[in-house]
């Protein structure tokens, strides 16, 4: 068993078969979704390189726990404690190198239609190949010279990703709230518990909403102060009641006999988590309280004791991972179908879904992994605040990031009616 797990192994990495795991007891796998998760593995590793080299805790650990640390790090001539690798300008020559990776098989893999071909070939395997330019790339943004002028256009380079990726992460997710409950709806047709378990996640998810609601309610509030926290807080609640009572209006239904409460529920739960995330941006109020001044309307741990300095680290950075491993989700739901032709033994079967042609499209895919990267390093360095960017300081606020996360919130909700009210004002349009 050992042997032929161990040949197709070096397949994957060396050739063009589709990555699987050793053991046959795992689940079957399509060739598709193998590798889809290929590519976000690595761009996952990329983004902890780049949360790394953005935070001083980790810095400093490893310079305490390394042995001949600054000695290593002038054989490398990376400056003093290795000053070169760590800071805005490491992330985005690291994501430089990134986005380089996933521009390139964006155009390598333009018109691909088929899987049989040797570009198709080239991008569901070749792995480890693929690993090793990915560093190549990854370390050659190091060596680019003139490194004040690469990075003043690089940023604006970064910007205009940014906000693209923003627009169609969007889009993505209003089209994974369509899909997700016109499956479950169809699910019910063979088995009525797919009502239960409609009503159950849809339930769910509004409770979430309404529990995001009600704390910032509660801890981005003050009775004297936060008049814009007050307004976008009430407008964009109204908004998500909105949209849900279009979403089961009978002007609706008619077009739309699948609109139901769980697309809502979920574009509510993104809002939300916007809205949270825009208010935690804004940079800080105070109001005076017998005689001090005091901060009001800031993260309920942001107090500036060491503990709850720890607790908003660790939440600043899970927010990061968690919006990238959604980010992920969306993406694999997205860019994927239900096609099944023939399968492989030799460990984890592997089903190679693509026989009769690709299911997905492959350059529209990196083009979204290429805008990604851009969208990486902008958050990861605060954006246009990249003097004193760190990881840790993901929650503090500025004006910047509290207008474009609030305006994704807005732009994420018209785009979800737009698709709700389309079909209803150019039927014939959306008759097929």
């Amino acid at each position: 068993m050992c042997t032929p797990c161990c040949v197709s192994q070096l397949a994957c990495c060396c050739g063009n078969a589709a990555c699987s795991l050793c053991c046959g007891c795992c689940p079957k796998i399509k060739q598709s979704t193998s590798t889809r998760f290929m590519y976000a593995l690595y761009f996952m590793l990329a983004t902890v390189i780049c949360v790394i080299m953005m935070s001083p805790t980790v810095e400093m650990e490893l310079q305490n726990r390394i042995p001949f640390y600054s000695e290593m790090c002038s054989k490398l001539n990376a400056g003093e404690n290795c000053s070169a690798l760590v800071g805005y300008s490491a992330v985005y020559k690291v994501c430089f190198g990134m986005a380089c990776f996933f521009f390139f098989f964006c155009v390598f893999t333009i018109r691909v239609k088929t899987s049989r071909g040797c570009r198709a070939a080239v991008h569901n395997g070749f792995w480890f190949i693929k690993f090793l330019a990915l560093l190549a790339c990854c370390a050659g943004g190091f060596f680019i010279p003139g490194e004040e002028q690469f990075l003043e256009v690089w940023r604006y380079v970064g910007a205009a990703g940014g906000f693209l990726f923003l627009l169609i992460q969007l889009m993505l997710l209003v089209q994974f709230a369509h899909r997700w409950n016109q499956n479950w709806t169809s699910g019910v047709e063979y088995n009525k518990l797919w009502y239960a378990a409609l009503a159950f996640v849809t339930l769910v998810l509004f409770s979430v909403a309404v529990g995001a609601m009600v704390f910032m309610a509660m801890f981005y509030t003050h009775a004297e102060a936060c008049f814009l926290n007050k307004i976008f807080l009430g407008v964009n609640s109204s908004l998500c009641i909105v949209i849900s009572l279009l979403a089961i209006s009978p002007c609706i239904q008619t077009f739309q006999p699948t609109s139901g409460l769980l697309q809502p529920a979920i574009i509510s739960v993104y809002v939300m988590y916007l809205t949270f995330s825009a208010l935690a941006s804004k940079p800080i109020e105070m109001v005076e309280q017998d005689g001090k001044n005091v901060t009001v309307c800031v993260f309920p741990f942001n107090s500036g004791s060491e503990s709850d300095s720890k607790i908003v680290k660790g939440v600043g950075t899970a927010i990061l991972f968690g919006c990238l491993h959604l980010l992920l989700n969306v993406l694999s739901a997205c860019f994927s179908d239900d096609y099944d032709d023939e399968k492989t033994a030799g460990g984890q079967n592997v089903i190679y879904d693509e026989g009769e042609g690709t299911i997905y499209s492959y350059w529209y895919f990196h083009f979204v992994f290429f805008l990604g990267s851009l969208y990486v390093m902008m958050t990861a360095t605060n954006w246009f605040h990249y003097d004193n960017a760190k990881i840790e300081r993901l929650l503090e606020g500025s004006w910047s990031v509290f207008w474009i996360k609030m305006v994704s919130c807005w732009v994420c909700l018209f785009l979800y009616m737009w698709t709700l009210v389309a079909p209803m004002l150019f039927p014939k349009r959306f008759e097929a």
